[in-house]
């Protein structure tokens, strides 16, 4: 069979093969944008079953819509998280429509930008509970309804929050938790199977980068300078990390926390970094699916 190039065009180009995760049934929370919207796109071109998880009925339709018009599969449940009746009733339909699940990809996140001083106590909560409670909620979930009789594998994505996170400590404190939660549960739930890692994006060109309001704007351009690849990473980097994780080739590997940062979170302000342009970027998404949002940002780095 022969393919044209605008059909390549139009391709998810992954580097794993096509039948990896055949007949794999997978939950990809915050599914509906940026990087999970990306990972979702990735394992159903590699045969997955989706199911993707948010709270914007729209946007995860919108997600599973252009999965399907790519001759993947995929479906939705709209859900808080944060909500442990509504979560463990999600994954019970889940489970009851679409069989066990196999892997899960806990995406769904959110902060904003604030010095400590700053924060109130509500808001402060609100980031934990939607960046590490949630996580638990529907790692437990998953992992007491399905994956503790059959095994499987979590990936939780957490952000390079190594040296603090200054700006947004409320929700450096929340990713430092998800990453210690992730140690725990690879040795709790090794003996069923199950596999829990993590991936930590670093300064990442994705729509979600839009959300960012004022001041934090102008700093947006001069990310890449601290960077000692010399440009910001994009959502297909990220998702190919998890993917790794997700699949075979990592069957021994757990606990272990994948940064994908572009060495960002190493060195110090001391030593210098050369300019250079020898970083070339792993181009997955097609262009055709790339946010407006994530294009303008990849175009600075």
């Amino acid at each position: 069979m022969t393919m044209d190039n605008s059909s390549l065009n139009n391709t998810y180009r992954s580097i794993f093969k096509p039948t990896t995760f055949q007949n794999k049934t997978i939950i990809i929370t915050g599914g509906g944008s940026g990087i999970g919207r990306c990972i979702a796109h990735e394992l159903a071109s590699l045969g997955a079953q989706v199911l993707l998880v948010g709270r914007k009925e729209d946007k995860l339709i919108g997600v599973s819509d252009e999965i399907r018009s790519r001759n993947g599969t995929s479906a939705y449940g709209v859900c808080d998280i944060r909500d442990e009746d509504n979560v463990n009733a999600l994954v019970k339909q889940f489970i009851t429509d679409y069989g066990p699940i196999h892997g899960l990809v806990n995406n769904a996140g959110g902060q904003y930008a604030a010095p400590l001083a700053m924060i109130q106590k509500k808001g402060f909560e609100a980031v934990v509970q939607t960046n590490l409670i949630g996580g638990f909620i529907i790692s437990k979930a998953v992992f007491t309804q399905s994956m503790h009789k059959h095994g499987g594998a979590i990936v939780n994505i957490l952000a390079d929050m190594w040296g603090g996170m200054p700006g947004m400590g409320h929700s450096g404190a929340a990713r430092s938790g998800m990453d210690n939660l992730t140690k725990t549960a690879a040795v709790e739930w090794a003996c069923c199977g199950v596999r829990v890692n993590a991936v930590a994006p670093g300064w990442i060109a994705s729509s979600g980068m839009s959300s960012y309001k004022g001041p934090v704007t102008a700093f947006i351009p001069k990310l890449k300078a601290a960077v000692p690849l010399k440009r910001l990473g994009n959502e297909a980097e990220v998702s190919a990390a998890v993917c790794f994780l997700l699949s075979p080739a990592a069957s021994f590997i757990t606990g272990a926390t994948l940064r994908v940062d572009g060495a960002a979170s190493l060195g110090n302000s001391i030593f210098p970094l050369a300019e250079h342009n020898n970083s070339q970027a792993y181009e997955g998404m097609p262009a055709c699916l790339v946010s407006t949002s994530a294009n303008e940002h990849k175009a600075l780095s």
